[in-house]
């Protein structure tokens, strides 16, 4: 493994064979018993010393993010900071997972049934996660599993393992049973070993769309949960606090070199404001640094390697080829790859059509509010959109019309509370991410049904 920023050899990674897949699948299973037998109470104190742990190590683990991951240091602290909290999250609703009676007697002879409906653990679970939030991706899927009285094992990112390996040594320093929490870095052939393995219950992956869908293809009878990709629109209406929609966007498009699914990407722009907004938001990121990522001021660092900075080179290049005007930016250095604000780009243009997962903005002119929502519609992915507006009516409609898992008013897609159900539509994914909807997807109903008797002697 190398340095995204300096290149320089940072650590070498074992993978795992498939024997020792075989191994942790085993333990894994194993483990998911003790746990579903763990009371409540029990799981809570488990989380909650995770979380603390956490917080002790917390300029260890950012530090590490910085390393690997390349994430601008400021960045990396706050993911740290999340990951306590999402652990924090887990604990409170390892508690409080819901239940219902439910009447049974809505028949004739049916007077004395009554049922209880209870959620129990699904068991194992396996989870594939990115490079781009090396540790509180790995905690939104570790932290409900656990909540939920599972056992999971997870595939950390090839680039970047080294977090996932750190927060696996401190779960076990909580102590987590042997075998709740495996963290197994291996290559594709034995990942899909495990993927196809009847004895995990569930598959939670975050990763490519393209991946994502094939694997889902591979999984026979189990659960399975989808967070992909993104192009994220965000719509300017004329009566928006321009100012402010120009710096969030600014912030949404280009933290962490945009290497996240939900980083702004496409800005659509009421052709009445088009020129003031553009002119403020060049102003917004021009101001952005560039370059170490273990520098306090740093917002865009490198990309994860220089083959990924290549390709979003390649296609602003591209872009431009078919008609694009590069507004600001548009050069490389290495792996970073400058802040790039790109006009007159068409739909069927890669970076506009495609995730770019790199720091890349387009803007573009409407005229009409529906026109703005049939063109940030115009994509395979529906994961989350933006509207800047004053007018309660115009966000109501954006919120029943466009096609994405939220609609966030006044704010940018890359906005995400670890507690709210998160995920999309169409190439975006299945299901949903958030603790509370992660445990839904990691238990499985159970009903008791009752048919009561007076008791002896009774009138």
């Amino acid at each position: 493994m190398n340095n995204p920023f300096t290149g320089e050899r940072l650590a070498t990674v074992s993978y795992a064979s498939s024997s020792d897949a075989e191994a942790a699948t085993q333990s894994t299973v194993a483990a998911a018993a003790v746990m579903g037998a763990l009371p409540s109470h029990a799981r809570y104190q488990l989380l909650q010393k995770i979380a603390s742990a956490i917080h002790d190590r917390r300029e260890g683990f950012a530090r590490l993010i910085v390393a690997e991951a390349g994430k601008p240091i400021a960045d990396a602290k706050r993911e740290v900071s999340r990951a306590v909290q999402t652990f924090t999250i887990a604990a409170e609703e390892a508690k409080r997972i819901p239940g219902e009676v439910i009447p049974l007697d809505w028949t004739p002879g049916t007077d004395s049934h009554l049922g209880i409906l209870r959620r129990v653990p699904i068991g194992s679970v396996l989870g594939i996660t990115p490079f781009n939030f090396p540790l509180n991706l790995v905690a939104h899927k570790v932290a409900p599993a656990l909540a939920a009285g599972n056992a999971i094992l997870i595939k950390p990112a090839p680039q970047a393992p080294l977090t996932a390996l750190l927060l696996g040594e401190v779960a076990l320093e909580a102590g987590l049973p042997p075998g709740a929490l495996n963290i197994l870095p291996c290559d594709n052939t034995v990942a899909e070993q495990l993927v196809v393995d009847p004895r995990f219950k569930l598959l939670s992956f975050t990763g490519s769309a393209s991946v994502g869908w094939r694997l889902k293809a591979k999984c026979g009878k189990k659960k399975v949960v989808l967070e992909l990709g993104g192009n994220a629109g965000v719509i300017v209406e004329p009566d928006a606090d321009l100012e402010f929609a120009a710096q969030r966007c600014a912030a949404g498009g280009f933290g962490y070199a945009g290497q996240t699914c939900i980083s702004v990407q496409r800005i659509f722009v009421h052709h009445s404001i088009a020129a003031i907004f553009t002119e403020k938001l060049l102003a917004q990121v021009a101001r952005l640094k560039a370059g170490d990522p273990s520098d306090e001021a740093t917002v865009v660092g490198p990309l994860i390697d220089q083959a990924a900075a290549q390709r979003v080179e390649a296609w602003i290049g591209e872009a431009v080829s078919q008609g694009a005007s590069v507004l600001l930016g548009g050069k490389r250095r290495g792996s970073v790859m400058e802040a790039t604000v790109l006009a007159q780009v068409t739909p069927a243009m890669k970076v506009s059509c495609q995730e770019v997962f790199g720091p890349v903005v387009t803007v573009t002119p409407y005229r009409h509010f529906n026109e703005a929502i049939a063109a940030l519609n115009q994509s395979d992915y529906g994961l989350q959109a933006g509207v800047f507006t004053q007018d309660v009516n115009a966000i109501f409609h954006a919120f029943r019309q466009l096609e994405v898992g939220a609609v966030l008013a006044n704010e940018i897609p890359t906005f995400r509370a670890d507690h709210m159900p998160y995920g999309g539509v169409k190439d975006s994914g299945i299901g949903r991410e958030g603790v509370q909807a992660a445990m839904e997807d990691m238990t499985e109903p159970r009903m008791l049904v009752l048919n009561l008797k007076p008791p002896g002697g009774a009138k």
